[in-house]
């Protein structure tokens, strides 16, 4: 008996982060063309999204964890109350997209398209804020929000 307790003891012991087992089910589903789909509260763990066709996708609640979605289109989409931490839109289109509400920290948008896109109340790094209204234009077609409104971009341009 003091053996098969003295090998359960020295058995390692494996354990798993919280994002991990989230992940078990996080990631299901990815296809080049997403174009429309329901992908409310969806999760995307560490996902290859580059190049995805999201446009006019539900994407409401939706959380991006260290993803990449270089390229993807995600005009048209809604991303309201979406979170993403430490994710990449680079070169992503997001035009007319909603983003309301979002929550955007050490995630990237450079060289997106955000031409319409609403940022209303959204949380987004300083410094990638500033650089979005760069690129800032446009007014949402479903909020009727500007851009340069929704991003709090100053009068003349940076």
């Amino acid at each position: 008996m003091l053996l098969v307790q003295l090998m359960l003891w020295a058995a390692p012991v494996v354990a798993i982060t919280a994002p991990e087992l989230r992940g078990t089910n996080a990631n299901r589903d990815i296809a080049q063309d997403m174009h429309g789909r329901d992908l409310r509260l969806s999760e995307y763990i560490k996902a290859d999204l580059n190049g995805v066709n999201l446009s006019g996708s539900d994407l409401r609640g939706a959380i991006f964890n260290n993803s990449s979605l270089l390229k993807a289109d995600l005009s048209g989409a809604d991303l309201s109350d979406a979170v993403a931490f430490a994710s990449h839109f680079d070169a992503a289109d997001l035009s007319d997209s909603v983003l309301v509400n979002g929550m955007f920290m050490r995630t990237s948008f450079q060289d997106s398209i955000i031409t319409a896109a609403d940022f209303s109340d959204a949380v987004l790094d300083q410094s990638e804020r500033l650089a979005l209204c760069r690129l800032a234009s446009g007014t949402n077609s479903r909020t009727g929000v500007s851009t340069r409104d929704s991003l709090h971009c100053p009068s003349a341009r940076p």
